[in-house]
């Protein structure tokens, strides 16, 4: 293809049974315009917007990557846009009657020699970074640890500069709620394996109130607290011995400063790359993301597995509609049930709310060209590669397996995001369309653009520009390369993502799926 866009109109195809294909061209295209397949365009189409290569009879499927994302609700003329409402839901895959590991992709070739220099911890897991956390038991203390948090950054941290951040790991839970309600142990061991993430180097340290329902006892395993239990490991602000908010606050800086001399004392040594953990997600997400950036991410995602990494993709909503597909790529048949019982459990929890899956895609992924959810959903699912599926994580959950991980999150970026970092995610990676200045404090993030259009115009918010591969500059295999070595290179601390950079760091967002009293 040409990359002079402007002059010569384009659109991509991307299976050869596909009946609509997205226009290219930035600022779209005009009724008239005619391509070099011969197709002339009958009415103005927008960028990333979906145009009739052949006419569709009303009733008929419509076909995009090979697949069914809906039928049309009036016949569509060849050249003409293939909108919202144009286009009928098909029903989601029924869970009963689906592939189990019937189709499980051979091993692939394993890469040899790679690694990072990363921060080793005592349980065998390691960091990217190198961060003291403070978790917080309940919101009551989030505003006194922030403050405190501060202060430690400006007058303490400055002695340790083997340590690169202190974060309050703060959040809504904790109290006014059914703490032994069914679904409350999500947010529970969400926050009990953030404070565990690799990042923070298993020097937990924990504020409390004390009169809450989320005592820190519930918070670290039993081993965690026999390996502290001759050192203090957590301030509560109503014990007797605090007199003021000023004794409140000193001794959380006592406290950290105890933390952040432990964590001092690490340094960045070469790992293999089997020890990353690297969470793919995709947000503010465009008709481009299937095409560009989530392949790319694939590719890059099959590199990683080979060199012995865990790669986790997750968003349940975002993998249903394509489940029969993964199901029969799971490694084994267990694999594949453990699957369907995680799209159960979210199906249930969906009607339980009176809603269902269609609430999903939002008014930018539509303006952005995805029609439906089933439309975002084989596009999404593109991160995750193309070998088996060796694991399924419910939300919360660590990770513990190797290989390609389904950790199931709902599709919301920040939930899914701190689900991952439960998870023991020690890297993300970030695809985007629209644009979004997304960011964790607690793991490097990897903001991959769909479009060469969004890279140029947020050149200091987007870290990797996908949409050359829409253009014919790149190639999936390049751009999927070159972002390996990019987790590499960030992994490592010699490059910096532009999200730490500004240190955009969006706050902690519990999944809690139990009551509120």
């Amino acid at each position: 293809m040409s990359t002079n866009t402007k002059l010569r109109p384009m659109y991509v195809q991307v299976n050869p049974l596909d009946t609509v294909a997205i226009i290219v061209n930035e600022g779209g295209l005009q009724a008239g315009t005619q391509f070099d397949s011969g197709l002339t365009l009958i009415e103005d189409v927008p960028e990333a917007h979906k145009v009739a290569l052949v006419d569709i009879e009303a009733g008929a499927p419509i076909l995009r990557y090979g697949s069914i994302i809906g039928y049309a609700r009036v016949a569509i003329e060849k050249g003409s846009w293939v909108h919202e409402e144009r286009v009928r839901l098909p029903v989601a895959p029924a869970l009963d009657d689906l592939p189990l590991a019937t189709a499980v992709p051979p091993p692939m070739a394993p890469l040899e020699g790679f690694t990072f220099e990363g921060f080793r911890n005592d349980d065998g897991s390691v960091g990217t970074k190198n961060i003291l956390g403070i978790t917080t038991t309940v919101q009551c203390v989030a505003a006194t640890v922030d403050f405190a948090v501060k202060r430690i950054k400006a007058e303490i941290l400055p002695r340790y500069p083997n340590v690169d951040d202190v974060i309050a790991l703060t959040h809504n839970y904790g109290c006014g709620v059914a703490i032994d309600a069914p679904g409350a142990e999500i947010p529970i061991r969400t926050l009990r394996n953030i404070s565990l993430n690799p990042n923070l180097g298993g020097a937990p340290m924990v504020v409390s109130l004390g009169c809450e329902k989320l005592q820190p006892v519930m918070l670290l395993p039993s081993n965690t607290l026999q390996i502290l239990s001759s050192a203090p490991y957590v301030v509560r602000m109503q014990d007797e011995q605090h007199h003021s908010f000023g004794e409140i606050v000193a001794a959380i800086m006592q406290l950290a400063e105890k933390r952040l001399a432990q964590l001092n004392m690490r340094h960045r040594e070469t790992r293999p790359a089997s020890d990353l953990v690297v969470g793919v997600q995709c947000g503010g997400s465009d008709a481009f993301s299937g095409v560009t950036a989530n392949p790319a991410v694939g590719y890059a995602t099959d590199l990683l597995v080979r060199a012995g990494a865990t790669v986790m993709f997750s968003e349940v909503t975002e993998v249903r509609d394509a489940i029969h597909l993964l199901t029969a790529r799971a490694a084994d048949e267990q694999v594949a049930r453990d699957l369907i019982r995680e799209m159960a459990w979210y199906d249930a929890y969906l009607a339980r709310g009176g809603v269902d899956r269609s609430a999903n895609p939002s008014p930018g992924n539509k303006m952005g060209g995805l029609t439906n959810i089933v439309e975002k959903t084989l596009g999404s699912v593109a991160k995750a590669g193309t070998g088996a599926i060796h694991g399924v994580f419910g939300p919360g959950e660590r990770v513990t397996k190797k290989g390609l991980i389904f950790a199931a999150t709902p599709a919301g970026d920040f939930i899914c995001g701190t689900l991952q970092l439960a998870a023991s995610m020690n890297v993300h990676i970030f695809t985007t369309g629209r644009g979004t200045p997304y960011g964790l404090a607690m793991v490097p993030v990897i903001k991959v653009a769909s479009r060469t259009s969004l890279a140029q115009r947020w050149p200091d918010l987007i870290d990797m520009d996908a949409g050359t591969i829409a253009t014919g500059d790149a190639t999936i295999g390049e751009v999927g390369t070159q972002l390996f070595q990019m987790v590499l290179d960030v992994a490592s601390g010699r490059k910096q993502t532009w999200t730490d950079y500004w240190g955009l760091h969006n706050d902690l967002a519990l999944f809690n799926p139990s009551p509120v009293t």
